[in-house]
């Protein structure tokens, strides 16, 4: 089950990806199409790819913490043994999903005021909408790095990779 689950994710982050990143340049390509020839542009054309921009990077950041791919330096690693490097990574994992929790909890916040004041983007439509993928990919993000937090410890205490 746990399996299908994590196939169907990896299935839809994947899609959401390639939806979002061809959708960006499909629609910045007419944007420099309509203006290089006279035609002007979408009224909405710029903010919408200023929007996929966001979506793209919150959804990649989805996808590397899946495979704990996120950018870090790690120096230390190097010197130490097997478990007291399990036990370093442990460590860092759960302060990168507690900062990622704050984050989903502050981007539910903005959310929350873009509902209150009734932001609009996109001419006419509700910012909320397009701003929820903020708390929602932190969160997301945040429990993944819980489960790399906990496989960590599991290796710390058995020495057995995750």
């Amino acid at each position: 089950m746990l399996d299908w689950a994590d196939r169907t994710g990896r299935f839809f982050e994947n899609l959401l990806l390639a939806l979002l990143l061809g959708g960006m340049t499909l629609l910045a390509c007419t944007q420099i199409f309509l203006r290089e020839t006279g035609f002007g542009s979408l009224l909405w054309g710029d903010e919408a790819v200023r929007l996929m921009v966001l979506w793209i990077a919150m959804v990649a950041g989805v996808a590397a913490a899946r495979e704990d791919r996120h950018i870090s330096i790690d120096v230390l690693s190097r010197f130490l043994p097997d478990r007291l490097q399990a036990f370093a990574a442990a460590i860092v994992a759960l302060f990168t999903a507690a900062l990622c929790f704050a984050l989903a909890w502050y981007g539910n916040t903005m959310v929350q005021l873009a509902i209150e004041f009734e932001d609009i983007l996109l001419v006419d439509m509700p910012a909320w909408i397009f701003q929820a993928i903020v708390p929602v990919s932190f969160f997301l993000m945040g429990w993944r790095y819980l489960i790399w937090f906990f496989r960590r410890v599991r290796t710390v205490f058995t020495g057995s990779a995750a």
